[in-house]
């Protein structure tokens, strides 16, 4: 087992390269793993199932492989997004690439609202405050990785839920140019992802996911030597009433990549319309109707006609901050999320800083179709200009009574 917080401090990159070096065995790291979620799972409840004789399994094959050295990913501990299982094809791909699955991550049940992940122990805590939600979809996935259980899970987004819990708890997370990666989902609005503490990370398995796929030869990695790109603010899509202290921490973070040379401001327009109606028909929640088209035939030109001129739409990952286990009210925390999974163009969710009571915000950044290098190279360089801090779960303050 790793000494002293040293598995804190990895991230899924380091250790496969330790790994695969014959630096550090797969067993220390799953053993510490299982440790981590020992400790931290009892009141986090990121977890539904957890298989520890399976990964200490596994990682003794992996030590005990030959072909371990060719395993980018040898030995690195993930959760399964539950709704996924271990035969999606994100958590299939990483295992692939040596990765060690500990269990189940926890997903909504019992709500319309998907920001709550549920278990049979009681709803899923923010690592950054339990009570309020981690966000969802992908619930467990994203509080696992903020809380130092895995450094990588796998997600899936239909309409913000790989974003909206990486922005809640602190991470990052990607959905990729729809249609590039196989999913279940007949509309092919919901795209298998990944959430992870850095960037480093999510680029790698990203490259994992996309290799030997058609359209795996738009992305060719973040490259720090691209000229500026033309970036276009939004606090607000046309549409969306965001909470005030939420735009201005994203905008700061987003200043932050003007300052450091990433990005020069556009002084273009965009009026969205409220995709919502239209998603749902898309989802075949509703029948067919002409405002649903109308709506989408009307974003998508809108879009088209703006990244003719600008390379990154810039805006807030969600209009609100983490909401209580009570509920959200009548704010639509996809609101930022949900268009983007009708026009497929890919996005990413960076940690923009903290709100007052010290909840995280996510900064949003759309790309063209099929531009994830340019999002990963400007979410790289968020993260070189602004390091981000992470829960102090270790300082217990804020876990009185949460054993």
């Amino acid at each position: 087992m790793l000494r002293g917080d040293r598995y804190l401090q990895l991230g899924a990159t380091d250790i496969g390269h330790l790994v695969s070096q014959g630096e550090l065995g797969a067993a220390d790291v799953i053993s510490s793993a299982l440790e981590r979620l020992s400790g931290v799972d009892r009141w986090l409840r990121a977890f539904t199932e957890v298989w520890p004789d399976r990964a200490r399994g596994l990682a003794d094959e992996v030590d005990g492989s030959g072909v371990r050295t060719s395993l980018p990913l040898a030995g690195v501990p993930i959760g399964v997004k539950a709704w996924d299982g271990l035969t999606s094809f994100a958590a299939d791909r990483l295992i692939r690439a040596g990765c060690v699955p500990l269990g189940l991550t926890s997903v909504p049940s019992g709500t319309e609202w998907q920001t709550w992940g549920r278990t049979e122990r009681g709803p899923t805590a923010n690592p950054w405050c339990p009570d309020r939600v981690p966000g969802g979809s992908s619930a467990g996935s994203a509080a696992a990785v903020a809380a130092g259980i895995v450094p990588m899970a796998t997600a899936s987004d239909g309409a913000g839920s790989t974003r909206i819990p990486a922005a809640w708890c602190g991470i990052v997370g990607i959905k990729p140019t729809n249609g590039i990666l196989p999913t279940r989902d007949e509309s092919g609005l919901n795209v298998p992802g990944v959430v992870a503490r850095n960037v480093a990370d999510v680029e790698l398995a990203l490259s994992l996911l996309m290799k030997d796929l058609g359209a795996a030869v738009h992305f060719r990695g973040a490259s720090r030597n691209e000229m500026p790109s033309r970036a276009f603010w939004s606090s607000d899509l046309g549409f969306v009433d965001c909470d005030r202290e939420v735009a201005d921490v994203a905008y700061a973070a987003a200043r932050k990549l003007a300052d450091a040379g990433e990005i020069t401001w556009s002084s273009d327009s965009l009026e969205l319309r409220d995709p919502w109606p239209a998603w749902r028909v898309a989802r075949g929640m509703d029948a067919p109707h002409p405002e649903a088209t109308e709506i989408r035939s009307h974003n998508q030109r809108a879009l088209d006609e703006l990244f003719t001129s600008v390379d990154v739409l810039v805006t807030p990952t969600t209009p609100n901050r983490p909401h209580p286990h009570s509920g959200p009210g009548q704010t639509m925390s996809v609101g930022f999320t949900s268009v983007f999974n009708l026009s497929g163009h890919p996005c990413i969710s960076v940690p923009a800083g903290l709100t007052t009571d010290g909840l995280p915000v996510g900064l949003q950044i759309v790309g063209a179709h099929h531009e994830e290098h340019r999002i990963l190279r400007l979410a790289r360089a968020l993260e070189i200009a602004a390091p981000w801090s992470r829960p102090d779960i270790e300082g217990g303050s804020y876990l009185f009574g949460m054993a």
